[in-house]
C-alpha cells in the first residue's frame, strides 16, 4: 500500500488555467537518490505503466476530466455518457498518449486533493477497486491533509504556511510513499517535540501521543435496508448493517483497550464482521460468523470483544450485518393511474418490539415523469402531508411518535398538470411497477440488532481512570416499498454490501 503521487490545486475559475498546483508530491526518487514506489509501478503495471506527469499536464487533464473548466459545454462520449458516471471519485486522466489511472480526487472548499494510489498489479484491464488497497489508503491520506489544512485556518497567509510545512509532514506521515498517520497534526507535533525521549519504543504507524484528559467514545450505527412487496410471488428483503466507530484518547505510547458489544437475550447475532487493524487478537466465532450460513440456536451470539491498541484519531473498530428476523416498519403502498390523476394508498405498522422513539420519521412519495401537482385531496390518520409542486412529490411527515394503534394511514388523490417537454426524461420512473414510497427515519439510542457497548465492560489499560461515553443510533437506508398494483420492478443490485 503506497501512493505515487499528491496534489493539492486551488480552483480559480475565470483564469487562464482555471486553477492553480499548490503543492505536489511524488515519491519517484526519494531524496533524489533512492528510487522507492515509480520503480514498483513499472515492475507491477509492465507494459500499461504510465508515468507520472509533470504538474502541467495533470491540472490540465483533471481539471477537464472534472469539467471544471470554463470553456468546458460540449458533451464528450467518452468522459460524458451514461456508461461513463462516475460515483466512487476514481479517475482515469489520458496524459501522453496512456491513461493515468487510478486518480483518486475530490473537490472541498475550491480545493481539489488528488492522489495516485499504487496498483500492484497491471492495469489492463482495470481490475476491480475493491482489490486494490493503496486507493482507500490514498482517501486516507487526502482527507488527513484536508483536516489539517482546515483546521485553525483564518486567511491565506495561514494556509500558505501550512502548506510550506507539509513537505516535511510527509515525510514523517508517509515516508516513501506509505501511509503511516494520516492525522498530519500529530506529526506537526512530533516534529516540534522530537527531543522529548520515551521509555517505551514508539511504533512507526503511531506519530505522536495524547496529552489530556482520557477518555472512550464509542458510537454504534445501524443502517437498516428493506425492498418490500406486498406480493405473495415476491419476497419482502431486508439488512442491517452495523458500524461501530470509537475515538480513543488516552496517554502513553502503547495504550490496550479491550471494547466489548453485547446482545440482549433476543437479540440478533451479529455476522461478516470485520475489524480494524489495530484489533491484536479475535475470536475465531467472531470470524466465521457469516450470513451466508443458515441461522440456528447454535449461532455465536456474544460477547464480542476486541482487544485493540488504537491510533490516535476516530476509527472504525468494526463493520457487521446481521439478519433481523422482521423490518422495523411494515408498508403497503398502492397506486392507480387515472389519466392525469393518480390515486394512492399507504399503511404503514411500526413493529412491536422497536422503540417508538423517533428523531424523525417521514414517508417520502415522488411523481416524477408528471407534470407540476395542482390539486391534492387526502385523509391521513396521523401526522401531516405536505406538497412539493416543484418536485412533484409529497412528504409524509409523521413525526416523533407512531399511535398507539401502531399504524396509520394516508389516501388521497394527486391531479397533474401538463408535462413539460423541456423536461422529458429519458427513463421510465415512478409509473406502474416503478412506482414507490421511501421512508426516512432516524431512532437515537437504539439498535434494531439490540447491540450495545456497555460501559462498565470496556477495559482500558492506561494512566488515569477514563470517561466513557457510548452511543448508538438506527437510521434507515434505501428503505423501498413499491407499488403492489403493478408488477414489480426490477431491482438492481444487493442489499449485501
Amino acid at each position: 500500500m503506497a501512493q505515487r503521487a499528491v496534489w493539492l490545486i486551488s480552483r480559480e475559475p475565470g483564469t487562464p488555467f482555471c486553477g492553480t498546483v499548490r503543492f505536489s508530491r511524488s515519491w519517484q526518487e526519494d531524496s533524489g537518490r533512492y528510487p522507492t514506489v515509480e520503480k514498483r509501478a513499472k515492475v507491477f503495471n509492465g507494459a500499461s505503466y504510465v508515468p507520472i506527469p509533470e504538474d502541467g499536464p495533470f491540472l490540465k487533464a483533471l481539471l477537464f476530466e472534472l469539467r471544471l473548466l470554463d470553456d468546458d459545454e460540449d458533451f464528450i462520449e467518452s468522459r460524458d455518457s451514461c456508461s461513463h458516471i462516475n460515483k466512487t471519485s476514481v479517475y482515469g486522466l489520458l496524459i501522453g498518449g496512456g491513461e493515468l489511472w487510478p486518480v483518486v480526487a475530490f473537490l472541498k472548499n475550491n480545493m481539489i486533493y488528488a492522489c495516485v494510489p499504487l496498483v500492484e498489479q497491471t492495469l489492463s484491464p482495470h481490475p476491480p477497486l475493491i482489490s486494490i488497497s493503496g486507493i482507500s489508503q490514498g482517501f486516507e491520506l487526502l482527507f488527513g491533509v484536508q483536516d489539517f489544512l482546515s483546521l485553525s485556518q483564518k486567511n491565506d497567509t495561514e494556509l500558505n504556511t501550512k502548506l510550506n510545512q507539509l513537505p516535511d509532514l510527509l515525510l514523517q506521515a508517509c515516508p516513501f510513499g506509505t501511509l503511516l498517520d494520516a492525522n498530519l497534526q500529530n506529526s506537526l507535533d512530533s516534529i516540534n517535540f522530537a527531543s522529548v525521549t520515551h521509555s517505551q519504543k514508539q511504533p512507526a504507524w503511531k506519530v505522536g501521543t495524547y496529552k489530556g484528559k482520557p477518555q472512550v467514545s464509542i458510537s454504534i450505527t445501524e443502517k437498516v435496508k428493506s425492498m418490500q412487496y406486498d406480493k405473495q410471488d415476491i419476497a419482502d428483503t431486508w439488512q442491517v448493517v452495523g458500524t461501530v466507530t470509537c475515538k480513543c484518547d488516552l496517554e502513553g505510547i502503547m495504550p490496550n483497550v479491550t471494547i466489548s458489544l453485547s446482545l440482549p437475550t433476543n437479540g440478533s447475532p451479529l455476522q461478516d464482521i470485520l475489524v480494524h487493524p489495530c484489533v491484536t487478537s479475535l475470536d475465531s466465532a467472531i470470524l466465521t460468523s457469516s450470513s451466508i450460513d443458515a441461522m440456528d440456536d447454535s449461532a455465536f451470539s456474544g460477547p464480542y470483544k476486541f482487544p485493540l491498541t488504537p491510533p490516535l484519531e476516530s476509527f472504525n473498530l468494526c463493520y457487521y450485518t446481521s439478519q433481523v428476523p422482521v423490518p422495523p416498519i411494515l408498508g403497503f403502498y398502492q397506486m392507480k393511474e387515472e389519466e392525469i390523476q393518480v390515486k394512492i394508498t399507504v399503511n404503514l405498522k411500526l413493529h412491536e418490539s422497536v422503540k417508538n422513539n423517533f428523531e424523525f420519521c417521514e414517508a417520502h412519495i415522488p411523481f416524477y415523469n408528471r407534470g407540476p401537482i395542482t390539486h391534492v385531496e387526502y385523509k391521513v390518520s396521523f401526522g401531516q402531508l405536505e406538497v412539493f409542486r416543484e418536485k412533484s412529490s409529497l412528504v409524509w411527515i409523521i413525526g416523533q411518535k407512531f399511535p398507539k394503534s401502531m399504524e396509520i394511514n394516508l389516501s388521497g388523490t394527486v391531479t397533474f398538470g401538463a408535462k413539460s417537454h423541456e423536461k422529458q426524461s429519458f427513463d421510465e420512473i415512478c409509473i406502474g411497477g416503478t412506482a414507490y414510497l421511501k421512508l426516512h427515519f432516524r431512532i437515537l439510542d437504539y439498535t434494531l440488532t439490540g447491540c450495545y457497548a456497555d460501559q462498565h465492560s470496556v477495559q482500558v489499560f492506561a494512566s488515569g481512570k477514563p470517561k466513557i461515553s457510548t452511543h448508538r443510533k438506527l437510521i434507515s437506508s434505501d428503505y423501498y416499498i413499491w407499488n403492489s398494483k403493478a408488477p414489480a420492478p426490477v431491482t438492481y443490485g444487493s442489499l449485501l454490501l
